[in-house]
């Protein structure tokens, strides 16, 4: 014990500000430092390893995503011992997905400890999630399993996450409004409607959700899929507040039922509406 803490006593005076943010952010004095350097190092550099090998932070993400998975179905299992297996599943699901993550790691401060040759400040970047992953893999490896736990329930359940909120903060309108359109035996389709560059020139797309060929929201994302979330989300607020889109599917209803084809013009969207859905 007595070697380590000389260890650790001299890494600390030749480091002494980085190190010190480190043993800040995770409650515990490293035994491998050189994991935790590796864990924010990003594919676009390099490091050379103890084994004199020149490598990022890949694998370790790799791993620290397994053993995220593991951690949070642990802490979330136990929180809520009567609740079901889909109810578990998607709440894991929420808690462990890449914007989660990577807006806990900004809250952490972990940006600025991560070295790359890429920008970090795109919307559509998870440099930092990813990041944070690598830095999970390297407490397993440092820590162990236990210590994984302690760590996530602690430093960054307790000050990052309110667990009971995000248990029941809908996530996948996508999935919702087609449910929603099933059971109501309404046609719900989307679309892709342009494609352009951000000022950073990074891709952004542009959907739209109709109701049986009516427009009901459009939204933007970096990706398709968050587009057409964002687009979603749009619709099914229109649906559960919007007197008027209620009348509207009202009407949609019968007339799938009476066989009718009249054309019907959707209200126009609330100013604010025909955006990313954000609240």
């Amino acid at each position: 014990m007595r070697g380590l803490y000389l260890h650790i006593k001299k890494l600390f005076l030749r480091n002494r500000e980085p190190y010190l943010s480190l043993y800040n952010m995770l409650g515990f004095y490293p035994r491998n430092i050189q994991l935790y350097r590796l864990a924010f190092t990003h594919r676009s550099t390099f490091i050379e390893a103890e084994d004199g090998r020149w490598k990022n932070n890949e694998r370790l993400e790799f791993l620290g995503d397994a053993v995220l998975d593991a951690v949070v179905a642990d802490i979330i299992y136990k929180k809520y011992p009567t609740r079901k297996e889909g109810f578990l599943t998607n709440t894991r699901s929420k808690i462990v997905q890449r914007e989660s993550l990577n807006r806990i790691a900004h809250e952490m401060g972990l940006d600025r400890m991560i070295i790359t040759s890429t920008r970090l400040n795109t919307h559509n970047s998870y440099i930092c999630g990813n990041a944070f992953e690598a830095l999970i893999g390297a407490i397993y490896l440092d820590q162990g399993y236990r210590k994984c736990c302690n760590f996530v329930e602690e430093r960054i359940i307790e000050k990052y996450i309110q667990l009971d909120k995000i248990a029941h903060k809908e996530v996948n309108f996508k999935s919702n409004l087609i449910e929603w359109s099933q059971k109501n035996k309404l046609e719900i389709s989307f679309e892709l409607i342009e494609t352009f560059a951000d000022q950073t020139g990074s891709p952004v797309f542009q959907s739209r959700v109709t109701l049986l060929g009516t427009p009901l929201g459009t939204g933007i994302g970096y990706t398709k899929k968050e587009s057409q979330q964002s687009a979603a989300k749009v619709a099914i607020k229109k649906i559960r507040r919007d007197k008027e889109v209620q009348l509207l599917v009202g009407r949609l209803k019968r007339q799938q039922s009476s066989g009718s084809t009249e054309s019907i013009t959707l209200p126009e969207c609330p100013e604010g509406d025909d955006s990313s859905g954000s609240e």
